[in-house]
């Protein structure tokens, strides 16, 4: 058996294990998606290796493209560690003046797994900080018959905080950017303020960064998923959505 049969059904088996987990619903869409994608750069990579002993351009473009390889790999596993270690960070016991907790899907009126995550740990935080302002940031989506600030109300109203909803937001800048207003039209100045944020771990440090573009000065409340195949999943995600919010927003 030659090399290259070997690689061919490795590359297809990635491949058909990323096209099942594309069309069978599991909430690791993006994984699947992830693998059809390895799989496409497999089949290019074994395309120029090759053509590289046939000609020189042919070789100058498989080492163009190793090399290429490399680099991304570096970066994407560079972002990925910055990802996981903030997403592990304890800041439960640094002083701060106001909570916002993020929404996240709420299906019908019945929130997800990743909000009921969020509510999970908000709870847990709150009887630390028991005496702060918590803004719960969220609007209403597709499938959500009510807010997701509303859906977070509902289990977080007899912790006795003082809860101010903002259900406007789409979007995690909008999250930031309605909550600040929020804030100071509750009479605190954003501009000083420590601000924790409730969110799943894996999101934590692009909300960090999207937060710091909108000034707020912010320390991270993890919030953990009950299953690691997800939370595996998104970790993936996030790498490449830390880019695309470095580049574009």
């Amino acid at each position: 058996m030659t090399a290259k049969r070997p690689c061919r059904i490795g590359m297809l088996a990635l491949a058909c294990a990323g096209l099942a987990l594309v069309l069978i619903p599991n909430g690791m869409r993006f994984t699947g998606y992830l693998l059809l994608g390895i799989a496409a750069v497999w089949e290019f990579g074994l395309f120029l290796h090759h053509r590289a002993g046939r000609s020189r351009a042919c070789k100058i473009c498989e080492r163009v493209f190793l090399a290429g390889l490399t680099l991304g790999i570096a970066a994407l596993v560079s972002i990925e560690a910055a990802v996981v270690f903030r997403g592990e960070a304890d800041n439960s016991a640094i002083p701060v003046d106001a909570v916002i907790v993020l929404g996240a899907g709420v299906n019908g009126e019945t929130p997800s797994a990743a909000l009921w995550s969020r509510i999970r740990a908000a709870e847990a935080y709150l009887q630390k900080h028991p005496d702060v302002p918590v803004v719960l940031s969220g609007g209403q989506g597709p499938g959500e018959r009510i807010t997701e600030a509303e859906a977070m109300r509902r289990c977080l109203e007899d912790t006795g905080a003082e809860l101010l909803l903002e259900e406007r937001s789409t979007s995690t800048a909008e999250n930031f950017r309605y909550s600040k207003a929020l804030l100071e039209e509750y009479g605190l100045d954003t501009e000083t303020a420590t601000v924790a944020v409730v969110t799943n771990d894996f999101h934590c440090f692009r909300a960090h960064m999207i937060a710091q573009k909108q000034g707020l000065r912010i320390v991270d409340v993890p919030a953990e998923l009950p299953w690691w195949w997800l939370t595996a999943n998104y970790y993936l995600r996030e790498a490449f959505a830390v880019v695309k919010t470095a580049l574009f927003d």
